[in-house]
């Protein structure tokens, strides 16, 4: 029976890394890459669309009905 290999790892600011075979680290242009194709997301809290054709509440409202 082999023995497996040990990893490799190197030291970094946070704390030991370790290094696998095979396996790139992620570049900085992948990772603005990655950021520039994700959905945009509001600044701010946003509010519900509840009025019109969106509001859902004022199909619960059977009262006139009774």
């Amino acid at each position: 029976m082999s023995r497996p290999l040990p990893l490799a790892s190197e030291q970094t600011s946070i704390g030991e890394q370790a290094l696998v075979s095979g396996v790139a680290p992620i570049t900085a242009a992948e990772r603005l890459a990655f950021r520039a194709n994700a959905p945009m997301e509001p600044k701010k809290p946003q509010r519900p669309a509840d009025h019109g054709l969106f509001d859902s509440n004022a199909r619960l409202q059977i009262e006139m009905f009774s």
